[in-house]
């Protein structure tokens, strides 16, 4: 399913379609939108003016990435920084290129998780190896003692009443053998199983699906949990939260900001201004109508809504979905209904509605696709004999070719002094520095009636109608959630592919770093981590919060190191790429919308995605073990009784007290079923307040 069936390469001096199988390195393939990369292959030669490939089934991050031809300089670079390389199994979504392969089977980047995978080890459970010590403990016992009742018995073999010593050697190996039926809890492996199972039907009701029954009560002792960050802590849903406009150039301060709330792709949200308050017809100011025009026109994307799934799901660049989801969110201009209208029609309509309607008013002509020099991409557009020309890019590549602004107050156009500039570029700095956000501006220019084509030398003289910030926002509780791990003892590391100072605000955003101002020391990259020496690296895995840029190796590397320090470990992830730490950790939590491998190689499956199901799990487990322990302790008490009344019969010579018959009635019965119920025990209130118990 993650593998490219077939493949464009040139055999014979020409391209043919051949099976992906049959590739070999020094191959030349032709890859284009759609495609699956058939092999780990070198970009040769762009057919395009640029190519972009969707990386997310290797890194888990959502953004697409860029490629080139020019290899990267950096030592130990990352998936994400090799933009020459196209990895098997990843998804071109835009532009066309040639490659030469360069590894195939187990010598790629998704080969390499198989291996891993296939190399790794199931562990025992922290329950398993207590109940197999206790049972080593007992049988250690149990032993010494029928070996001493039988010992201490050598002098009773020649009773008469016994007929002979061989009889009386016989008689009393049957008094060892119903001491050790007595010592034995013959019931105890059912009632473990019984109770495992109750457990596993609870958290089955919190929409946390047990694949493996051992592990339901892993979850009470986890002492860290290493979390995936996109799909997990994150929406995976990239969404504008932030749009600056140009109000006036008349009045201080010269700009306005919204924010929009909806953390996923569906069309549900609204627009508040820099006082809170909510916009009720957002199209009545001018910028916000021309974001919304130039953001459904200017774009590639397509968002529609699953009935199956019931979620809305994107067809093309996260970026551009989230555009898309804000057109609908700013409405259409000149209907007062219009935000009651648009409730009232079918999930189906309502993904598309508003930009539809855009769609409709213009006729697209020509359009300039974005290109990496440039960095930024423009549409012809005409209406009503007028021809409009929309761009949109990254912030310095749009500003620069700018001389007028669009104004908020009025709809004027004016031109954009020095001052503006300055100040645009401020704020363009604090939504990518400070908010850590991924910056778009977007502009139109008013063309020549009749063009009917564009060229890189018409994106001059434009007029700044805005700036967007999109992130994938993280997801509604999680910061609750971590700070119920907190509480009890449980710390929560965030590991992420994305870049660290992304990643840093997150971490603020859900509470990870508490009240950290300096993250020092707490946060890390794979490559900053690897560089320690070896006191450091336990002295920074004590204290880690978080770990970014990592690639699949460094994950599975994290858990190992963390579980050679007494900790178990539970990692969450959703991609392929954590299929290799799943499958190592002391449990492995996928996601229900995660790929089929990940799943595979977990322990448990979150139905709804939810990471605050998580601690409502370790709560479970943690009554499971609590409850665990409360029937073998009562079964063990009645074992004693057993035990010590055949004992000192024997060593007192007086007759049978129970037959192996009676003893084996009364461990699996009388005491199995009493035992049972207390698997039926509810969770003692505080039990999320005390801290993990060791491994």
């Amino acid at each position: 399913a993650y593998q490219a069936d077939v493949a464009t390469v040139l055999r014979n001096g020409c391209f043919s379609i051949l099976p992906a199988t049959e590739l070999v390195p020094g191959d030349i393939v032709e890859v284009g939108v759609g495609c699956k990369v058939p092999a780990d292959m070198r970009m040769v030669e762009m057919l395009s003016h640029q190519l972009r490939v969707d990386q997310a089934i290797l890194t888990g991050e959502s953004c697409s990435v860029a490629k080139e031809l020019d290899s990267t300089s950096a030592m130990n670079a990352v998936y994400q920084d090799k933009t020459n390389i196209l990895f098997s199994g990843t998804v071109v979504v835009a532009g066309r290129a040639r490659a030469v392969v360069i590894g195939v089977g187990s010598n790629t980047a998704m080969g390499s998780i198989r291996d891993a995978m296939l190399r790794t080890e199931d562990e025992a459970t922290p329950l398993k190896k207590k109940l197999d010590e206790f049972g080593t403990f007992l049988a250690k016992v149990i032993a010494g003692i029928c070996i001493l009742v039988w010992v201490v018995n050598i002098g009773h073999f020649r009773d008469p009443s016994h007929g002979g010593f061989l009889r009386g050697a016989i008689h009393y190996f049957k008094v060892a053998v119903a001491l050790a039926v007595a010592a034995i809890p013959e019931g105890l492996p059912a009632v473990v199983t019984t109770c495992l199972a109750l457990g596993t039907k609870r958290m089955a009701r919190l929409n946390a699906i047990v694949r493996s029954l051992p592990s339901v009560e892993t979850l009470g002792c986890t002492t860290v949990i290493c979390s995936d960050k996109t799909g997990t802590l994150t929406t995976n849903m990239m969404s504008v939260s932030k749009v600056c406009v140009v109000r006036s150039v008349h009045q201080r301060p010269i700009t306005d900001e919204y924010s929009i709330s909806g953390t996923t792709f569906a069309p549900d949200g609204f627009i508040y201004d820099a006082s809170e308050n909510q916009l009720e017809f957002p199209p009545q100011s001018p910028c916000l109508l021309h974001i919304a025009m130039c953001s459904a026109l200017c774009n590639e994307s397509t968002l529609q809504y699953n009935p199956d799934k019931k979620s809305y799901e994107k067809i093309g660049e996260s970026t551009e979905v989230a555009l898309r989801v804000l057109v609908e969110k700013v409405g259409l201009p000149g209907f007062d209904s219009m935000p009651s209208a648009l409730n009232m029609l079918t999930k189906h309509e309502r993904a598309s509605y508003c930009n539809h309607y855009w769609e409709n008013q213009f006729r697209k002509i020509s359009v300039l696709d974005f290109s990496r020099d440039r960095k930024m991409m423009s549409v012809l557009c005409s209406r009503k004999q007028q021809e409009i020309m929309f761009s949109k890019g990254a912030p310095e590549s749009v500003m620069a070719r700018c001389t007028h602004i669009l104004c908020n107050d009025d709809g004027s156009s004016v031109p954009l002094t020095m001052d503006i500039r300055n100040e645009l570029e401020a704020r363009f700095q604090s939504f990518a520095g400070k908010d850590t956000l991924r910056c778009l501006a977007l502009a139109l220019k008013r063309m020549p009636e009749g063009q009917q084509s564009l060229s890189y030398a018409d994106e001059a003289n434009l007029t700044f109608i805005g700036l967007v910030g999109m992130l994938d926002p993280p997801r509604d509780e999680v910061h609750s959630a971590i700070h119920s791990c907190m509480s009890a003892g449980i710390r929560v590391i965030v590991v992420t592919g994305d870049n660290k100072s992304t990643a840093e605000s997150l971490c603020r955003q859900i509470g990870a770093f508490e009240h950290l101002d300096d993250f020092t020391g707490y946060s890390y990259t794979a490559s900053e981590f690897e560089g320690l020496p070896p006191l450091e690296r336990a002295n920074a895995l004590r204290r880690m919060v978080l770990f970014s840029r990592v690639e699949p190796s460094h994950k599975k590397m994290l858990v190992e190191a963390l579980q050679s320090h007494n900790e178990v470990v539970a990692m969450t992830g959703d991609g392929v790429n954590d299929a290799p730490a799943l499958k190592k950790a002391d449990i492995g939590i996928a996601m229900g919308s995660g790929t089929a491998v990940a799943k595979s190689a977990s322990d448990m499956v979150l139905a709804d995605d939810n990471f605050a199901t998580i601690v409502a799990a370790v709560a479970e487990g943690r009554a499971i073990y609590n409850n665990t322990k409360q029937f073998i302790r009562y079964m063990i008490s009645s074992n004693i009784g057993e035990v010590v009344c055949i004992f000192v019969a024997a060593v007192l010579g007086m007759p049978d007290t129970l037959v192996p018959v009676q003893l084996l009635w009364v461990n699996l019965v009388t005491d199995g079923l009493p035992a049972t119920a207390i698997g039926f025990n509810k969770p003692d209130g505080n039990i999320m307040a005390v801290k993990p118990r060791k491994r």
